[in-house]
């Protein structure tokens, strides 16, 4: 018994080594991001003007096969894009694309 008296009182000491219970530190403030600023002189992506290349011309052909554009008589340059092909990233405000779905028939028609 005295001698795990002993051991306890050796043992006291290191008990205020231990570290004290730190609370969690309190959450940072939410800051709202500021808004990017314009720079002068940089030109980033080109301007879209709405329906520059008049696709709204051919709103007709919604829905319709992809075969049938050839027979819409485009008179200006224009790109067909098959359900998941690869799309060249040149943008022409006065090019229309034709944009087919699963089955090959026109879901959307735009300027690009």
């Amino acid at each position: 018994m005295t001698r795990a008296l002993i051991v306890l009182l050796a043992l006291a000491p290191l008990a205020a080594c231990a570290p004290a219970y730190e609370p969690a530190p309190e959450p940072l403030p939410a800051v709202a991001p500021l808004p990017p600023t314009p720079v002068a002189g940089m030109s980033g992506l080109e301007s879209r003007e709405p329906d520059a290349c008049h696709a709204k011309s051919y709103v007709s052909a919604l829905g319709q096969p992809g075969t049938i554009i050839p027979s819409l008589g485009v008179t200006r340059d224009y790109r067909v894009v098959e359900y998941r092909g690869i799309e060249p990233q040149e943008y022409d405000p006065l090019r229309i694309v034709f944009r087919l779905d699963a089955a090959g028939n026109i879901y959307n028609i735009d300027c690009g």
